[in-house]
C-alpha cells in the first residue's frame, strides 16, 4: 500500500521498481522477488505516447491472472495498474517475475513499473 512520506514522494514499504527505457519497443524484464504474493502492478509514463502498449507479467513461465497492464495513449504522469488474482505467489527461490512489453505504442518514452507485494 502506498503511504505518505512527510519529507518526499509517496513510498511503498513492500515494492520493487523497474524501468523500461522505451515503452514503444518490445522488451522483457526480469525481477527477483522474495517469498510473496504480488497484489498490484503500477505503471507511470515519463512522456507522451500514442497507441497502447500491453505489459504482460508472469511467474516464471506461468502468466499471472489479472496482471496485464494496458498503458494507453496519454501524457507524462499517466498511471495504469492491474490487480493480479491468481498465479501471483512467488517462492523466493525458483520463481522470478517476468514482464513482457509488446511495444504497441509510439514515441520513445520511459515507463516506471512498481510491483507491490505482501510477504507470505
Amino acid at each position: 500500500m502506498l503511504t505518505k512520506n512527510p519529507t518526499g514522494p509517496l513510498t511503498c514499504p513492500r515494492c520493487v521498481v523497474a524501468r523500461i527505457a522505451d515503452i514503444s519497443t518490445a522488451e522483457t524484464i526480469y525481477l527477483a522477488l522474495p517469498k510473496c504474493k504480488v497484489t498490484k502492478i503500477w505503471t507511470v509514463l515519463s512522456g507522451t505516447i500514442t497507441g497502447t502498449t500491453t505489459l504482460t507479467p508472469s511467474r516464471s513461465a506461468t502468466a499471472i491472472t489479472g496482471g496485464v497492464v494496458s498503458v494507453v495513449a496519454g501524457d507524462a504522469g499517466l498511471i495504469a495498474y492491474s490487480v493480479p488474482t491468481a498465479n501471483n505467489e512467488f517462492d523466493g527461490v525458483k520463481h522470478f517475475l517476468k514482464i513482457v512489453g509488446n511495444g504497441g505504442s509510439t514515441n520513445a518514452v520511459p515507463v516506471l513499473i512498481t510491483v507491490e507485494y505482501e510477504l507470505i
